[in-house]
């Protein structure tokens, strides 16, 4: 099979819904549901994220955050972070267990390198698209932090199964952006059950067309996904592809510019980066 062939025949499983999960992955999607239920109190989404000694590492972790914790007051506690950060945030924590976990069962060393810097550049989207969110574009900030968790689902996925169609990554990745981004990151994030305003933002950055200066939760998307300094191992994105061209977008926003938000907020993104990292 072809590596054209091998794309088609793994978007159309995805379009049919047939998609092939690891184990953990589906013990986290339950955790997604029940923080879905909106009968679901913060005491018993503490004790699921207790249950999990991965998720409440990072929970902590986030909620000690510059971006979390602007009183300065460090939690120890699952309980007392998971009340900082609420439903949303936590709903986007689980999210980015699930990502991390599609690629959990890659055991070749290229595949797996390529699928720890497809980790850091999502991690580093994340945090750009929180600051940007609250900053620029003023859309929710966390709804921006998860769809820049969510924004390269289909790539893990596609790294997930790589290994039963040697040489599917071989060569360029235009094939990939043509034929399997959009049908294979679409049936995945219909399978995570990823709200459509997210779905929308994640396929605007798919087709490139940024608004300058941003306005909506795709612009958001797409400045963050340009702005990161981790590109993705999979392709390079519509805007800029590379630091050197990433240093050169800068606007005016309100009374400063957008280099001057990105330098202020520098810390924020790094501490933002390094607790969605693991």
């Amino acid at each position: 099979m072809d590596k054209l062939e091998a794309f088609k025949t793994i978007a159309a499983e995805a379009s049919r819904g047939d998609l092939i999960f690891p184990t953990n992955v589906n013990a986290s999607l339950k955790i997604q549901q029940t923080l879905n239920d909106p009968d679901c109190h913060l005491e018993a989404a503490a004790r699921l994220v207790m249950a999990e000694p991965l998720l409440s590492a990072r929970t902590v972790a986030i909620a000690n955050s510059v971006a979390y914790n602007r009183s300065g007051m460090e939690v120890t506690s699952v309980s007392v972070a998971v009340m900082r950060l609420g439903f949303r945030t936590l709903r986007s924590l689980v999210a980015a267990v699930v990502v991390r976990q599609l690629s959990s069962k890659v055991s070749d060393p290229v595949l797996q390198k390529m699928s720890s810097q497809l980790w850091e550049h999502t991690a580093n989207v994340a945090a750009l698209a929180h600051v940007i969110a609250r900053r620029v574009t003023h859309v929710d900030p966390e709804t921006a932090m998860f769809a820049g968790i969510v924004h390269e689902v289909g790539g893990f996925y596609l790294l997930s199964r790589a290994a039963e169609f040697p040489g599917i990554l071989d060569g360029d990745r235009e094939d990939w952006a043509e034929y399997g981004e959009k049908i294979i990151g679409r049936g995945v994030l219909k399978k995570l059950s990823v709200p459509d305003q997210v779905t929308e933002a994640v396929e605007a950055l798919w087709y490139g067309f940024r608004a300058v200066p941003p306005v909506t939760l795709g612009d958001t998307l797409m400045l963050a996904n340009d702005l990161s300094p981790v590109p993705s191992p999979l392709h390079g994105s519509a805007g800029a592809t590379t630091p050197q061209s990433a240093s050169t977008i800068d606007f005016v926003v309100g009374d400063g510019t957008l280099s001057n938000i990105l330098e202020e907020s520098a810390e924020e993104v790094r501490e933002l980066t390094a607790a969605l990292m693991f």
